[in-house]
């Protein structure tokens, strides 16, 4: 027999997909000052739509930028709190040539939905307001106690919500914290994202001469920046992949047996991987996996380099400047702080004579990890496997979410990372979709984490 929310939830689809097409038909792009009002528009819709869910005390925080949506349902007494994280914000639509159909005018193809934001991240918020309906309007409570904390800036670094967890930290008090911000391996593979790696970026300036030069007149005479630039980041690692900064690898906790396991179960072989990327050989740190290297070791990565002439043919100059950007991602117990003093230092000792190194320091943020085996992930498996029928994958994040550090600090809960988009729904890019089946099968598989969870923490 069908759970009842199973039930409502199938009576009221054609319902809730227009209403989710209301949603992404908002240009809430936050990065564009011309998209303000749309954005702000977004923001009321969703305390909107939790009123219409029976959320209390719905209120917009503004903030020095896009306003913070945020709701509760307090009445299950004696039981815990859960907060459900999400943004109401999406990215930019450039190049707009590119789109099939306008992306704030939904549309259903190819059994999924074209629109920007229909996976990243108006979708998944969207499921969670109606996976709660489903329950209250089949049952009249809910199993736990909710809050959500819905922003507008996520696709811009969150600039203002650091200082907002901060400010109203018992209001958001809780003690599990729910993010649907990530994707599955495949449609057919649900995949609980236990944890992600942290972030530290910089960028070299190197300068020389006071001006570009002739390189057949001062060239060999004078350090060329391009060549001194090459020269430290050639010594930020080794040929076996191993990043040769003093004590960069001393705070690393190693993975486990367990974690290695389920990693090997994955099946995941360089090959597909070689295949994907279109390489034929692949490169990292010696004596780990490909899984390993990209989600539970550090990497540091040139991310662009320039410097000198670039335009077409030659010119025989010795340039004035050359500049690098650099990004390494961290995992547990790295810390951003103390990894970019040591990179600092790193680079004053191998400064080649006649430049001068200039360091800006950018993004940072903590890597962070939901113990394997903690009962609100292992509840999550289990919630994914009655809907889809197959066992969960259990997989850390190679990427960065800098948010969940503030939350992790702040509120000292659990964060649970259940998401339900795919790696091919084109975030970020040209036809984002979201695929119709991981929007049907994700809505049950919330209902029924939070029963699942309910079980583990009783």
């Amino acid at each position: 027999m069908k759970p009842v929310f199973q039930n409502y939830l199938e009576e009221h689809r054609e319902k809730h997909l227009g209403e989710l097409f209301e949603l992404l038909s908002l240009p809430s792009v936050s990065s564009l000052s011309e998209h303000k009002d749309d954005t702000q528009r977004a923001a009321e819709w969703v305390a909107h739509s939790l009123r219409q869910l029976g959320m209390e005390n719905v209120a917009l925080y503004p903030t020095a930028g896009h306003p913070v949506v945020y709701g509760e349902w307090l009445k299950a007494e004696g039981k815990p709190t859960v907060l459900i994280y999400g943004h109401y914000d999406v990215q930019p639509v450039d190049p707009l040539h590119l789109w099939e159909t306008d992306p704030f005018e939904p549309q259903i193809r190819n059994e999924a939905i074209y629109a920007r934001g229909s996976s990243d991240d108006k979708g998944q918020v969207f499921m969670h307001i109606k996976a709660l309906e489903a329950i209250l309007q089949t049952t009249g409570t809910l199993p736990f106690n909710f809050k959500f904390l819905i922003e507008g800036e996520e696709e811009v670094g969150s600039p203002n919500l650091p200082a907002f967890v901060e400010e109203y930290r018992e209001l958001l008090k809780a003690d599990v914290i729910m993010i649907s911000d990530t994707s599955m391996l495949d449609e057919d593979r649900p995949t609980v994202c236990y944890g992600v790696r942290g972030l530290a970026g910089f960028q070299l300036d190197v300068k020389g001469p006071k001006r570009d030069l002739h390189s057949g007149l001062y060239g060999g005479a004078v350090q060329n920046p391009i060549h001194a630039l090459v020269e430290i980041l050639q010594s930020f690692r080794n040929e076996a992949g191993v990043i040769t900064v003093d004590g960069f690898y001393d705070r690393v906790v190693p993975v486990t047996d367990e974690e290695r396991a389920a990693f090997q179960s994955l099946n995941m072989t360089e090959e597909s991987l070689k295949e994907e990327v279109g390489v034929k050989e692949l490169f990292g740190e010696q004596g780990y996996s490909h899984l390993e290297r990209t989600w539970v070791r550090p990497t540091l990565e040139i991310n662009g380099i320039y410097g000198g002439f670039e335009g077409e043919g030659i010119k025989t100059v010795l340039p004035s400047e050359a500049h690098a950007k650099i990004t390494c991602r961290l995992v547990p117990d790295q810390d951003p702080e103390e990894i970019l003093e040591l990179l600092q230092e790193h680079v004053k000792k191998n400064t080649p004579p006649g430049v001068e190194v200039n360091i800006t320091l950018f993004d940072k943020g903590t890597p962070y990890v939901t113990p394997f085996e903690h009962p609100a992930i292992q509840a999550a498996g289990r919630a994914y496997e009655k809907v889809f029928g197959v066992p969960t994958a259990f997989t850390r994040g190679g990427g960065s979410l800098p948010i969940i550090t503030t939350l992790d600090e702040v509120l000292k809960a659990p964060i649970v990372l259940m998401g339900f988009g795919l790696p091919t729904d084109q975030v970020h890019s040209p036809n984002e979709h979201f695929k119709l089946k991981n929007y049907d099968k994700g809505l049950l598989t919330i209902c029924h984490y939070w029963y699942e969870l309910e079980e583990a923490m009783k």
